[in-house]
């Protein structure tokens, strides 16, 4: 316990978390702080693409091997496997009718791109590193939790797999950056590294600064509006929800055997929540599904359990897995 309350204490003062809460604390007190929204979509292109890039030059540097083709199949089985779980929790502890339950469902098995990043920043403070292709790890995870999502709905009678929704998953703009971005990185190499580091190295954390306070204006927002028709059931499924998929991911990271870093992202991607992709493609997929529910309890809920209480928890988990290796 002292050991998760030190790492609590070392993640929520850092700078990225300050902002995360500085800007949630400003929409809980009506405040009228906001970022325009060309300006957040600009900090989170940057985010994307530099996430992107830094893993595809890590990834050149590894090499493929099958330690990374079986790390990218194990992050895809989780994407496909935790809306089941979530689903079945949700509607355990709550009322919600099947339509909504899924699709708060497929928030849980795709990932947050920002918990990823937040958890990479503790790593960094503590001088420990990850595999670096644990970003080709996110973006795979992107879209097979959807596709779940659709089949939840579909055994009830309801066929939503169209040319549309398919177009609207696989064309996704943040999949498209991320894998893109990727992509480049890994085809330049260091080279291409060495050629924009002033554009993603030093300006990064304070690009995610900004961002980080963009999603706690958000949050806090959505949790003033909605949080009375959320009830007691589906907060506290907001805060199991992550625990129960840190789970499965800890237990993937122990059968590949990945280091104390991989083994901590491997966590946090399983335990987070979409915010970017997965809305997206339920506003084709569920219409009648109400944004308010999945949108609150992912981002307004779950995101900030994650960055305040998950993250150190998840981290002291795998240090004792693995003894810091």
């Amino acid at each position: 316990m002292p050991e998760v309350i030190s790492i609590a204490t070392q993640n929520i003062l850092s700078p990225v978390i300050l902002c995360f809460i500085l800007g949630l604390a400003a929409a809980l007190g009506r405040s009228d702080l906001s970022i325009p929204e060309a300006a957040a979509k600009m900090l989170s292109i940057y985010l994307l693409f530099a996430i992107g890039f830094k893993g595809g030059v890590s990834v050149a540097g590894h090499g493929m091997d099958a330690t990374l083709g079986a790390t990218l199949l194990a992050g895809v089985v989780l994407s496909s496997l935790l809306p089941f779980v979530a689903y079945a929790l949700i509607r355990l502890l709550t009322r919600l009718d099947r339509m909504n339950a899924a699709a708060v469902a497929g928030h849980y098995g795709s990932i947050s791109i920002v918990t990823f990043l937040a958890a990479s920043a503790l790593l960094s403070q503590r001088n420990d590193q990850a595999e670096g292709y644990m970003v080709a790890v996110a973006a795979a995870m992107e879209a097979p939790a959807i596709l779940s999502t659709l089949w939840l709905v579909s055994r009830n009678g309801r066929n939503r797999m169209d040319g549309t929704l398919l177009r609207e998953i696989m064309l996704n703009g943040s999949i498209v950056l991320l894998i893109g971005s990727f992509l480049i990185g890994w085809v330049t190499g260091a080279q291409g590294m060495n050629k924009i580091q002033p554009f993603i190295g030093a300006p990064f954390q304070g690009v995610l600064c900004l961002f980080l306070l963009d999603m706690g204006l958000i949050a806090g927002r959505g949790l003033r509006r909605s949080y009375r028709s959320l009830g007691v059931g589906a907060l506290a499924f907001g805060m199991l929800m992550p625990l129960v998929g840190s789970a499965f991911g800890l237990a993937a990271a122990m059968l590949l055997g990945l280091s104390l870093g991989g083994t901590v992202l491997m966590m946090v991607l399983a335990a987070s929540a979409s915010y970017i992709a997965v809305p997206a493609a339920m506003r084709v997929a569920l219409p009648e599904a109400n944004p308010s529910i999945y949108l609150t309890l992912s981002l307004g809920v779950t995101f900030p359990f994650n960055l305040a209480v998950g993250i150190p928890i998840y981290y002291a988990a795998a240090l004792a897995v693995t003894g810091g290796t």
